[in-house]
């Protein structure tokens, strides 16, 4: 669908009343031929509330909304458009509070928003990458002696997994692959390279231990960082670490706090906003209207 508006206020005045969302909803996810998403059959008639299902086992009546983020939403599709967009256009993403008073809703909601947006937009069956890939590991949190007296970590130390949590990022030319994980060590960081870096990739890092017999399936290019050296033979690392810079601007900037048991979703809204980089802010939120499918129940989230 061509859509063309360059600003929230004009994402809002093409969306200004529900029927048209639900139109618009309805071309993205059935491109004009709903099916019942219970039973997955296409013969459905309308009725004045939605659809419902001519199959004899099933005969349920649905809406568009069923089986997607928007279920059983009590907020209009008008205002979570606009939360998709605010989500997805902003550099460092948006914060709940923020989001809360940007479009009238209570912070709560806003932060369940976000979550299902988070859902919706991360990578499901991300593709391997291939050719030059460079593979890096951050630390997310706070310094422990920002922190008060009865928070601090005693004998913490640089990059311990005791006050921050390792992250793993992989990117090469196109798309960047984030991974949350228990340590940085080699029987944690090899498995993932092998399962998203195709086989004969060159794989440039730095000289960390963790990446001790990547060469025996990679091209293997290290730079060696503790010796002042960040380009060898053409190869760096500057890509991924442009990446962390842009995540943990954003986690510390905007967010300010990011739970361990949450952060894998952070990483993964940063990394669909980098992977789509490319395109504008009305086509970055058509392409992301393409996930709707899927619920994310707030049981679930607070598990």
């Amino acid at each position: 669908m061509d859509l063309q508006f360059n600003s929230l206020l004009e994402l809002l005045d093409y969306f200004n009343e529900e029927s048209t969302c639900i139109e618009f909803l309805e071309q993205m996810r059935w491109k004009g031929e709903p099916k019942c998403p219970h039973c997955k059959c296409k013969k459905v008639y309308r009725t004045n509330r939605g659809f419902k299902c001519s199959n004899k086992d099933c005969y349920k009546k649905f809406s568009v909304k069923v089986g997607t983020i928007f279920e059983n939403s009590k907020i209009k599709l008008r205002l979570w458009f606009a939360a998709i967009y605010l989500c997805t256009a902003h550099k460092k993403g948006i914060s709940s509070l923020q989001l809360h008073r940007d479009i009238g809703v209570s912070q709560k909601t806003a932060w369940f928003m976000l979550h299902r947006i988070r859902e919706m937009i991360k990578q499901k069956n991300p593709q391997m990458l291939e050719g030059e890939v460079q593979c890096d590991e951050t630390y997310v949190g706070g310094k422990n002696k920002n922190r008060h007296a009865d928070k601090k970590i005693k004998q913490s130390q640089g990059r311990s997994t005791k006050d921050k949590t390792p992250v793993f990022g992989m990117v090469n030319k196109k798309r960047v692959v984030t991974r949350v994980v228990s340590d940085t060590k080699a029987v944690t960081l090899k498995p993932i390279i092998n399962d998203m870096v195709k086989q004969g990739s060159i794989v440039v890092t730095d000289e960390w231990l963790g990446y001790k017999g990547v060469s025996s399936t990679h091209d293997h290019q290290v730079i060696k960082h503790k010796e002042r050296q960040f380009v060898s033979n053409g190869f760096h690392t500057n890509s991924i670490e442009g990446f962390w810079s842009l995540l943990k601007r954003g986690i510390y900037g905007i967010y300010h706090n990011v739970s361990r048991e949450h952060l894998m979703r952070y990483c993964d809204e940063f990394s669909y906003r980098y992977n789509t980089r490319e395109i504008k802010d009305c086509e970055r939120f058509v392409h992301s209207m393409n996930n709707v499918e899927g619920r994310l129940k707030y049981k679930q989230l607070t598990a």
